[in-house]
């Protein structure tokens, strides 16, 4: 097993539960990177993220966005954005060949869940196996997390 962690946060709460995870794990850890961020005000990110949303965009990445070789399982987080995956994510998804990979993924809600993200990752990743995710809301716990990548033992 040689896991990866790749994650898009906007606020800091996704990467938190990457961090976690890479923790756990004794894994790396990379962060999605967009050419364009979003905007700092809150309201202005998601008016923008409601448009690449509605539209389909994959943004470019910066950063994060490299091949995932030898890593398997992949890790794949994002924040609930309308009940789907931050647009970052899916550029990963369409992007980077995960053909034959293990995709677990995980998300940060205000009470959502996954929303259609579950969906989104086996629509995408058709090549993949994806499994059980977790979706941390704001009174997860460390130990919750524990608890989860025990019982996935991917």
């Amino acid at each position: 097993m040689n896991p990866l962690v790749v994650y898009y946060s906007f606020s800091g709460n996704t990467r938190a539960l990457a961090e976690d995870i890479a923790l756990i794990l004794d894994c790396e850890l990379r962060e999605l990177v967009p050419e364009r961020p979003y905007s700092f005000s809150y309201n202005t990110a998601v008016k923008e993220a409601r448009h690449e949303i509605e539209r389909g965009y994959c943004p470019p990445q910066l950063a994060g966005g490299e091949g995932v070789g030898e890593f398997d399982p992949i890790f794949i987080g994002s924040p609930n954005w309308l009940k789907n995956m931050a647009p970052p994510v899916l550029s990963f998804l369409r992007t980077v060949d995960l053909a034959g990979k293990t995709i677990v993924p995980f998300c940060t809600h205000g009470g959502g869940g996954f929303g259609g993200m579950l969906e989104t990752f086996t629509r995408e990743c058709p090549g993949s196996t994806v499994v059980e995710g977790f979706a941390a809301g704001a009174e997860c716990s460390f130990d919750e997390l524990e608890a989860w990548l025990e019982k996935l033992r991917v």
